[in-house]
């Protein structure tokens, strides 16, 4: 992603109650609000437009998952440490983020060689609900970063997650779609879903030269292989 020296919140239109299933994703998703509501800027780098060196990144909407004929697999918490893409060559340490003091998301470094962010909010991947990893799609001094080639994933491509434990958990794209950050929908992104899933989100679409920032997000929607 390019530089961002200013950042700009994530401001979903709306907001809709969800269903919690068990404690945990209680917690979660009392921070869907304030996830909703603000998230840090990020740069990123599309094919239709040069950036400049401040860029800012916000998240992208996402489909509800496919309905499950079984139970779902489920794995118990542990913290990621690495992603494994192989379709777009992908291998990256994994960092925990968190919130800044102004409740927005935290990033990694700004820096073409930095790891991929896990949501230490959000279930680690594996568990029900969905886990949240972002990236940087390049920086104006370094070029590509870590998710630059997100957007060529396809459904049907599969990727894992190398946790603590020493477990993998293996996953399925079910779709890749781009959003007008104007109209990015919170609740389905971050809300609650049938079965262990998975959201890796970047920035994308056209570059708005006078905000600095890109108009669109990338999110990619996968569920956790049986």
């Amino acid at each position: 992603m390019r530089a961002a020296r200013r950042t700009e919140n994530w401001r979903p239109e709306g907001k809709r109650r969800l269903r919690i299933r068990d404690p945990r994703a209680a917690a979660f998703s009392a921070l869907l609000a304030v996830l909703g509501a603000t998230i840090t800027a990020i740069g990123l780098r599309t094919d239709d437009a040069l950036p400049p060196p401040a860029l800012a990144w916000e998240s992208v909407p996402a489909p509800s998952l496919p309905p499950r004929t079984k139970p779902a697999k489920r794995l118990h918490p542990s913290t990621p440490d690495r992603l494994d893409i192989p379709a777009i060559g992908v291998h990256t340490a994994i960092t925990a983020i968190g919130l800044r003091d102004d409740g927005t998301l935290d990033t990694p470094p700004l820096r073409s060689d930095a790891p991929a962010g896990w949501y230490r909010g959000s279930p680690t991947p594996g568990e029900p609900g969905p886990a949240i990893i972002v990236g940087h799609v390049d920086t104006a001094r370094d070029g590509p970063a870590v998710f630059f080639r997100l957007r060529e994933l396809k459904a049907g491509d599969t990727f894992s997650v190398r946790r603590t434990d020493r477990s993998v958990a293996r996953f399925r794209v079910v779709k890749v779609a781009s959003y007008p950050k104007k109209a990015f929908p919170s609740a389905e992104v971050y809300g609650d879903t049938p079965g262990p899933s998975l959201r890796l989100i970047t920035c994308g679409g056209s570059f708005d030269r006078d905000r600095g920032s890109y108009r669109s997000n990338i999110v990619v929607f996968a569920a956790l292989i049986p």
